[in-house]
C-alpha cells in the first residue's frame, strides 16, 4: 500500500515546497486547494520530477467536501501516513473595520478548518495506530498584534487544538505536531509588500519555503521516544 503525504493548502510557496520534499522521500503526494488549476500545475510539477502527485480542489472549511476528500485518498490511493493543514488566512485589519463575517471566515479558515482536516486524519490513522499531523502556525499563533485580532484569535485557537489532540493521539502512536513561523516566509506576497526585501534576502533575513520543508521532514521521521510537539522556526535576524 502506498504511504501518502496529504498537503492541505499546498500553496506556491511553503505547502509546495511541502510536498515536494515528501515527494522526494518516496512517498505519494496528494495536494490541495481551492483553486482546480493552480494545483493541477503543481501536482504536474512533481510528477514531471519523477514524483508521484494528486492534486485535488478541495475547500478545507466544507465538511462533506473534506470526509469525502480523505476516504477516496483511503480508497482510491494509499494509507494517509502523514497530513500537513498549511491554511493560511493571514488578512491584516483594525479592530473597527472587523465585520462579524470577516471575523467568521477567517476563523472557518485558520481554525474550524484544521479541526475537520486535523478529526479525518486522526480517524483513519488512528486504525493502524500510526500517522503524522502537523499543523501550521504563525506568529499569531503566540501573540496577538495590532490589526490581527480575527487572525491572532484564529491561530491560537489552532494551537490549542493542537495541543489537545498530542495528548489525546499520542498515546495511540500518532504524532501531532505545530510548528510555529515566526518570519516573513519567501513569497510573492512577501516580495511585493516588504520594505527591506532586497536587503533581507541577501542576508538570510528572510525565511526560504524550503528549509521550511526540511523541518516538516525532519518531524515526520521522529523516533516516538522523542517526538517534538512545538517546533518555532525564524531567521537569525528575527526578535523574540
Amino acid at each position: 500500500m502506498n504511504k501518502v503525504a496529504l498537503i492541505i493548502g499546498a500553496g506556491d510557496a511553503i505547502g509546495g515546497a511541502i510536498a515536494k520534499k515528501f515527494a522526494k522521500q518516496g512517498m505519494t503526494v496528494c495536494v490541495t486547494r481551492r483553486t482546480e488549476s493552480k494545483i493541477i500545475e503543481l501536482a504536474k510539477e512533481i510528477n514531471q520530477s519523477g514524483g508521484k502527485a494528486f492534486g485535488f480542489a478541495c475547500d478545507a472549511r466544507k465538511e462533506e467536501e473534506t470526509i469525502s476528500l480523505f476516504k477516496q485518498i483511503e480508497e482510491e490511493i494509499g494509507e494517509i501516513d502523514v497530513m500537513v493543514f498549511n491554511v493560511g488566512a493571514n488578512v491584516p485589519m483594525s479592530i473597527l473595520d472587523t465585520s462579524s463575517r470577516k471575523f467568521s471566515k477567517i476563523w472557518e479558515m485558520a481554525c474550524f478548518a484544521g479541526f475537520l482536516n486535523g478529526r479525518e486524519a486522526a480517524k483513519h490513522m488512528i486504525k493502524r495506530n500510526k500517522g503524522t499531523i502537523i499543523f501550521t502556525g504563525a506568529t499569531a499563533s503566540m501573540r496577538g498584534g495590532a490589526n490581527f485580532a480575527a487572525f491572532a484569535s484564529a491561530k491560537h485557537g489552532l494551537r490549542a487544538l493542537a495541543q489537545s489532540m498530542a495528548r489525546e493521539l499520542g498515546p495511540k502512536s500518532i504524532h501531532v505536531c505545530h510548528v510555529v513561523i515566526d518570519a516573513a516566509v519567501d513569497t510573492e506576497w512577501i516580495r511585493q509588500i516588504h520594505p527591506e526585501y532586497d536587503k533581507k534576502i541577501k542576508t538570510d533575513g528572510i525565511v526560504d519555503p524550503n528549509h521550511l520543508a526540511d523541518n516538516y521532514i525532519y518531524l515526520h521521521n521522529q523516533p516516538r521516544d522523542a517526538w517534538t510537539f512545538e517546533l518555532d522556526l525564524r531567521p537569525w535576524q528575527e526578535t523574540w
